[in-house]
């Protein structure tokens, strides 16, 4: 691919993101950033959450993993409905009758300031780490298609990258991020649209049943695991999508600050049923597009690259005609925003109003100027982890934001389950060793599952077990 027009059409892009930043941030108060005035639509609000979900994780990993574990991936994504409907029924609810900004203060009231505090820390480690993830792989395609033949360093492209974040979020915040997102996810589809056609076109597929014919015949299209010792088991699977969704979503300020823009709880609960059933159907076209690449490397004789993740950019970028390759530039950059921009505005909205308190210690005339200096140091350090991500990493990608999340949400699921099917208190200034406790107790047991368990291996499903132990300990420390 041509450098030159990549940058071009990176730049025009950017311009477009630019655009809508300033007209979404005109005439905002302090508040805004925060809350979008709680005026957004819901449809706008389902749309562009599909593309801060997916993220550039699916977009590239998603069909990668194909050639590795099938199409197991999609057990999870069944998982996710049932996630996604508790989300929609339980804690919507919940977090519009509070009132809330931050998801963080229900715990406050709940349970105490230490847990309050608890729950806001793993959040912000979490969404550091998970977000992190999530743009270093995209990075890390645009480095290959772009700025090595450029000659600029890995580290100078990601602090670009996090800097043009920063300056087109940084007045209208979640506003902003609301219509970026609906942008973002239309290039993302659109460009896997065009790649699943232009594969088909060049395995000459006749209509859609040649392409429903190729897949469903490929036994990479396996979706049902019934080994129970297996970690891609399908009730493994299933349990472990729905958990992960209501942790990455319904107890992650990023996901839900988007759903508390709508203008009430009925728009917010149709947001979320539109979204689901969007979600799945999209995941399943990843799924598929991921058997087309490889059945198109097979008659190309492309070598398949050792880390899968690589597939796509490597046929999109020296294989597919200019146009597609044009598209996928386009896709992966609207991949990598889509994610971080919501995520440097949650992190920012969980550190001001949680620890800050910025609604109630700053008078309004201060709290743009603290908000500003919170937003660029969050900006720096998520340069920082995806630079320390771009030295350790050695798995695919959509592994490790799984492992993670099972380590780092695994407290905010038990203290959220207590406080919501219970009635105790407990005993506040405990929780927080109970949250360093938990996934370390669950990391030994995951990793020696297989001897303690006749062969048992935890999969996704360590999440349901470290938050299984964060809620057996909150109960032993219930007050009496």
């Amino acid at each position: 691919m041509n450098s030159q027009v990549v940058l071009l059409v990176i730049c025009c892009y950017f311009l477009l993101l630019f655009l809508i930043s300033w007209l979404t941030s005109r005439n905002v108060s302090a508040d805004t950033f925060f809350t979008g005035d709680r005026q957004s639509p819901w449809f706008l609000v389902a749309f562009g959450m599909i593309g801060a979900s997916l993220s550039g994780v699916t977009f590239i990993s998603v069909p990668g993993e194909v050639g590795n574990s099938n199409f197991f991936y999609f057990q999870v994504v069944l998982g996710y409905t049932l996630g996604y409907f508790t989300i929609a029924k339980v804690l919507l609810p919940l977090y519009y009758r509070l009132n809330l900004v931050s998801i963080y203060s229900y715990l406050d009231d709940r349970f105490g300031f230490w847990s309050y505090k608890t729950g806001a820390f793993f959040f912000i480690l979490s969404r550091t780490l998970g977000s992190s993830i999530r743009v270093f792989l995209v990075a890390t395609v645009l480095q290959l298609i772009l700025f090595d033949s450029l000659g600029i360093p890995f580290w100078v492209s990601v602090l670009i990258t996090v800097g043009l974040i920063w300056l087109y979020t940084h007045r209208g915040g979640i506003k902003t991020v609301v219509w970026t997102d609906t942008l973002q996810t239309f290039f993302m589809l659109a460009a896997v649209v065009v790649c699943v056609i232009m594969v088909g076109n060049e395995l000459n597929f006749d209509g859609v049943s040649d392409y429903v014919k190729a897949v469903s015949n490929d036994p990479r299209s396996q979706i049902f695991n019934w080994d129970w010792k297996a970690g891609t088991n399908f009730f493994k699977q299933f349990i472990s999508g729905a958990f992960i969704t209501i942790v990455m979503t319904g107890l992650d300020q990023d996901m839900m600050q988007k759903n508390l823009t709508c203008k009430n709880i009925g728009d917010a609960q149709k947001n979320m049923f539109w979204f689901t059933t969007i979600l799945v159907f999209v995941n399943l076209l990843f799924l598929a597009l991921g058997v087309l690449l490889f059945l198109y490397a097979e008659t190309q004789g492309v070598q398949i690259p050792t880390k899968t993740d690589e597939l796509f950019p490597l046929l999109a970028t020296q294989y597919f005609s200019p146009f597609a390759g044009i598209v996928f530039v386009l896709g992966i950059t609207a991949a990598a925003y889509s994610s971080a921009d919501s995520t440097l505005t949650a992190l920012t909205t969980s550190f001001c109003i949680d620890f800050l308190e910025i609604d109630k210690r700053y008078p309004a005339e201060k709290r743009v100027s603290v908000r500003k200096k919170v937003h660029i140091v969050f900006t720096f350090v998520m340069f920082l982890v995806i630079m320390a991500f771009h030295w350790i990493n050695n798995q695919s990608v959509i592994n490790s934001v799984f492992v993670i999340a099972g380590y780092t949400y695994g407290p905010l699921l038990g203290l959220y389950s207590f406080g919501l099917f219970t009635k105790w208190k407990v005993k506040d200034k405990w929780v927080p060793y109970l949250a360093v406790f938990a996934p370390l107790l669950t990391f030994a047991i995951a990793s020696n599952s297989e001897e303690l368990f006749w062969g048992y291996k935890f999969g996704f499903e360590a999440l349901i077990l470290n938050g299984l132990i964060m809620f057996v300990g909150l109960y032993l420390l219930r007050r009496k």
